[in-house]
């Protein structure tokens, strides 16, 4: 019996067998004899999350579209997959081929989740790899990338490479460093070696870590005679309209998260909110011309028949030809039924055009991000909006025919007091008040606000990597507080997270190499799928810190002082640790900096040749 047909024996046992079975339409085939590289992609959670990533499907097309190299996909295994695959031997496999991921030249793995990091070690041993470098002798090398790669030094035991930046270039060179290595008969350590030269590559094991008596970093320096520079910095496409796009879309059989066609219009953001990781790594803006969106756009529904396209970005309201977009859009695919979305909206925006070109075909619930419940607040994180803004947004939504709107918060943000908690419900009150302004014959009926509050997680590389996280029991008495004040406003509904999940995140988002033992320790005790609160299991996770001798407030909920070397202080992102610094000075007057589009700030960003033109 082959692989396959084995594979194919647990589909009745599982409880979604579309995950595994691979086939789709416009999923890529090659002959594996036509090929000198075999490159695997791991998305470290389910099929449905994965296949709902951007950045998989670039790298996919952007490595498929290459005469030498086949790219495939894997997916973490749902849990009763897993434990089927153990008791039947079946090792882990890609959709395209169900080939054995040990047998692939590269594995690539993206970071966009710290409570994914379990499901990465839980790969490593269903496929059958040891899960420490030190332990490989062969198989693929492991090289991970996404946001999270802008603190790796939690998995550096068990990762090869690091891609920091954009992937576009990065994945393509190291495609073609394995090629030369190969042809050279070197070991395995000089692969490393080499590609600690391409730009955006941190190689962890070139590297010595030293601690302080107070367990603080005290260095991170390359080994003597590694060749690997003291700082790597990240790689970045500087024109976006000359970077490598799919012309086609995998369609997958059962649903996922993200059923639709995502236009990615520009990359990077301006705004520069003190709490958000992705406005400062994915610097600086680069827009898409508009036309190349439109010819794009058409291409992807001619080759999937998808009937809605997300134009995606960091904050797609900022798109300097936005409402020209839309309406071209809508007037090329509207008989076509194709629906034009846009995702979570900047309140500042003057939107109303848009929104009404967006919602032509089918109205969707309006989702816009205050973040805080007070003006002190929201220019604390430099949000950036008023209340006045705000309600401006949802009277011309409701004014449009909206009647759904979604809203998001963050709890336990820096300086943040139980009057800024109610603030959150008395904005959602006035939106409430909004809705009724509006005229009975014209507004829509069954009226929705839904609140949801995060719970603050601070992020390397933004101006909040020095604050602590709210304690434990803080976050709860203030979710409560919340929760009790908006059950007194009809028609709104209240989601909120867990903080033992946020928790664990801030101990991986500011973590330095010894947590590795811990996180391979709470993999081994059963952790895996740390981000489904089914799947959570908060006990282990503090029995393995026990285990391991490490406090995990020690780095969720320490304030850093000024002068303290950071894990990733050897890795540049682009904007400087001076410029971050003075911006947690400004948080803490309450001090509000400009878009950057409006002036430039000196974020450091310069620096990179074709940055801020």
């Amino acid at each position: 019996m082959t692989l396959s047909d084995r594979i194919e024996k647990l589909f009745m046992s599982v409880q979604k067998p579309v995950r595994y079975m691979g086939g789709e339409f416009n999923a890529v085939m090659k002959d594996p004899g036509d090929v000198a590289v075999r490159y695997a992609f791991l998305f470290p959670d389910t099929y449905e999350v994965g296949m709902s990533h951007l950045g998989m499907k670039i790298l996919y097309h952007a490595i498929n579209a290459r005469d030498d190299a086949w790219c495939e996909r894997v997916f973490s295994p749902w849990v009763d997959m897993a434990d089927l695959m153990r008791q039947n031997g079946i090792p882990l496999f890609t959709l395209e081929s169900r080939t054995p991921v040990r047998d692939f030249d590269l594995l690539g793995v993206t970071l966009q989740y710290e409570m994914s990091f379990t499901n990465i070690l839980e790969a490593l041993d269903l496929a059958g790899i040891p899960l420490r470098r030190e332990d490989r002798t062969d198989g693929p090398f492991v090289i991970c990338g996404g946001p999270c790669a802008f603190n790796p030094e939690p998995l550096a035991p068990f990762v090869d490479l690091i891609a920091l930046g954009d992937g576009e270039v990065e994945t393509g060179q190291t495609i073609d460093m394995y090629r030369k290595w190969k042809a050279s008969g070197l070991p395995r350590e000089d692969y490393l070696r080499m590609c600690a030269q391409i730009p955006g590559i941190y190689v962890p094991s070139l590297y010595d870590v030293s601690y302080n008596e107070d367990g603080t970093v005290r260095a991170v320096t390359p080994k003597p005679g590694s060749g690997a520079p003291e700082v790597v910095m990240k790689a970045m496409v500087p024109k976006l309209d000359e970077a490598v796009y799919p012309d086609k879309l995998i369609v997958p059989y059962g649903e996922i998260v993200h059923n639709r066609i995502m236009l990615e219009i520009f990359r990077g953001c301006t705004r520069g909110c003190r709490f958000c990781q992705a406005g400062m790594i994915y610097r600086p803006v680069r827009e898409r011309n508009m036309a190349h969106l439109m010819e794009m756009a058409e291409k992807l529904v001619d080759a999937t028949g998808y009937d809605e396209i997300s134009l995606m970005s960091l904050s797609s309201g900022d798109y300097s030809c936005l409402p020209e977009l839309a309406r071209a859009m809508v007037e090329k695919f509207a008989a076509r039924r194709v629906r034009i979305a846009l995702p979570s909206q900047r309140i500042d925006n003057v939107l109303t055009d848009t929104l009404r070109q967006t919602q032509k075909v089918k109205k969707t619930a309006l989702t816009l991000a205050p973040e805080a419940g007070t003006q002190r607040l929201r220019d604390v994180i430099n949000k950036g909006v008023t209340e006045a803004d705000l309600m401006r947004s949802v009277t011309d939504a409701f004014d449009q025919g909206w009647s759904a709107v979604k809203l998001y918060f963050m709890l336990g943000l820096p300086t943040e007091t139980d009057e800024d908690v109610l603030g959150i419900a008395d904005l959602a009150a006035k939106v409430r008040r909004c809705y009724f302004s509006i005229p009975k014959e014209r507004r829509a009926p069954g009226l929705r606000i839904t609140v949801s509050a995060s719970v603050f997680v601070p992020k390397n590389f933004t101006p909040f990597q020095w604050a602590p996280q709210l304690d434990y029991d803080t976050v709860v008495r203030r979710q409560q507080l919340l929760r009790q004040a908006l059950n007194q406003i009809k028609g709104v509904d209240f989601k909120y997270h867990a903080p033992d999940v946020s928790y664990i995140e801030a101990v991986f988002a500011r973590g330095d190499r010894r947590l590795a033992d811990a996180l391979e320790r709470a993999w081994r005790l059963g952790c895996r799928f740390d981000g489904w609160s089914d799947q959570f299991r908060y006990d282990l996770w503090l029995q393995a810190f026990r285990e391991c001798g490490i406090d995990p407030d020690f780095y969720a909920n320490r304030p850093r002082s000024e002068d303290e070397v950071f894990p990733w202080d050897h890795l540049d992102c682009g904007v400087t640790k001076t410029y971050l610094l003075s911006e947690w000075h400004k948080a803490q007057r309450a001090e509000c900096t400009r878009d950057c589009r409006k002036g430039c700030t000196g974020c450091g960003m310069k620096r990179y040749e074709g940055a801020c033109v």
